[in-house]
């Protein structure tokens, strides 16, 4: 393998809205699991060139954005970042317009090249880009953009995967779309055939809402306590609990010459929700790469079809028999696209040809700064270093409580994160999860 492509190509001056406030994986009316989705947007600022903007629903911290600056060699005063405070239940495009900020916004862009990247296709981003006067990308028109807006929500959906990853011939979990007020009795016919089921609201995102529901959490008359996701007439995914060995992933993206694999790699999820990655495929995994490939190439010949262009992700499970089933896609830039592009723009000039790297999150026992942070990496060598093209980035800044903190490890190989990623937990004083 050579050097990790980044998957992103751009023209003139680019508007990132950071719309993790959106209805594309989830309803607006989950908003306090939006607000925290939405915490993650700075990291956007990683793909910010001079004359770029970004759009964040939160702050993104003087501090952050002076080391991302450094990492990069983008100057601060050569970006813009426009802050906007959420509104309610309403997407960030819309927020931008409350707020009384797009004015501002289309003086700042001012440039017949703009286009607007936003991290969810969902109808209001494209509204948005169509009201400013901005592009889409990678879409040739607003309109293309607009007609991908269905499949993208379809295909965020997880009855709307299993549909056609039927049609694809893809390997999905034995399982059942119900309504919520069937999920109970689904639930308990999915366990007379099998030891332990998983129920999911069929629109959500991170593992948020799903249940793991063995036969003796259902006794005679008992009834399932589901999350309020999806409100009362919420569609839900009732299916069989595979033993799982490993949950693994592809990222693709479609473009005008066909669809492209970006790379692959195995997610953390303790106990269903997602909290980190590591890429490429470690050994052990590495068998389902093919398949991967294949079903992932095949999602994008139906997405592509569809009028859809730019990334998208597929998930799988590999069973402790080896065997890989289709779990979900994700048709938007998923919490691994920027991490990645990130490291394959610090490390493009390095020593590192082929870097594997791991995105996780931490949890301090301390209060710490930005600063201390750094100079705690700095003391035990952790930093990143651009020569050799190995270390630890802090890549979405500290979270509101200065408790969480979210890095990139990179190196040779997964045997040195690793030690990177221990050293990290004592340098910082993680706490075990």
């Amino acid at each position: 393998m050579g050097r990790i492509d980044s998957g992103f190509t751009r023209g003139g001056i680019l508007i990132i809205l950071a719309n993790l406030f959106s209805d594309l994986a989830v309803d607006l009316d989950e908003g306090q699991q939006l607000a925290r989705w939405a915490q993650q947007a700075p990291r956007e600022m990683w793909l910010l060139r001079a004359g770029d903007i970004l759009v964040s629903p939160v702050p993104v911290g003087n501090e952050f954005a002076q080391y991302v600056s450094r990492m990069t060699g983008v100057t601060p005063d050569s970006v813009t970042i426009i802050e906007v405070p959420l509104a309610g239940a309403v997407p960030l495009a819309e927020a931008v317009h409350r707020a009384g900020l797009a004015e501002r916004l289309r003086a700042l862009a001012g440039s017949a090249d703009a286009a607007l990247l936003p991290t969810a296709l969902d109808a209001s981003a494209v509204g948005f880009a169509r009201d400013m006067g901005f592009a889409v990308l990678p879409y040739a028109t607003v309109e293309d953009a607009s007609a991908a807006v269905g499949v993208a929500m379809r295909l965020n959906t997880k009855s709307g995967f299993r549909q056609v990853a039927n049609e694809l011939g893809m390997r999905v979990p034995e399982g059942r779309v119900c309504r919520r007020r069937e999920v109970t009795e689904v639930a308990r016919d999915a366990l007379q055939l099998h030891e332990r089921v998983v129920v999911k609201p069929d629109r959500s995102a991170g593992g948020h809402g799903m249940r793991f529901v063995s036969r003796g959490d259902l006794m005679a008359g008992a009834t399932l306590e589901l999350d309020a996701v999806g409100g009362p007439r919420g569609s839900w995914v009732v299916e069989e609990c595979v033993n799982l060995a490993a949950s693994v992933s592809i990222q693709l993206e479609n473009h005008a010459s066909g669809t492209r694999v970006l790379f692959s790699g195995m997610m953390r999820v303790p106990h269903g929700s997602f909290n980190g990655y590591l890429s490429p495929l470690p050994g052990h995994a590495s068998h389902a790469a093919e398949e991967l490939e294949r079903w992932g190439l095949q999602l994008g010949g139906y997405l592509a079809e569809h009028g859809y262009a730019g990334p998208f992700g597929l998930d799988a499970l590999v069973s402790a028999a080896g065997t890989v089933y289709a779990g979900e896609s994700n048709v938007r830039r998923t919490a691994t696209t920027t991490p990645h592009t990130m490291v394959a723009r610090l490390t493009a000039h390095s020593a590192l040809a082929a870097p594997t790297w791991s995105m996780a999150t931490g949890r301090t026992r301390d209060t710490l700064s930005f600063q201390e942070a750094l100079a705690r990496m700095q003391a035990h060598r952790l930093h990143f270093e651009p020569a050799s093209g190995e270390g630890v980035v802090l890549y979405g800044g500290p979270v509101h409580d200065a408790h969480i903190w979210r890095y990139v490890a990179i190196g040779v190989n997964a045997d040195r994160v690793h030690a990177q990623e221990a050293e990290l937990a004592a340098a910082l004083g993680f706490v075990a999860a």
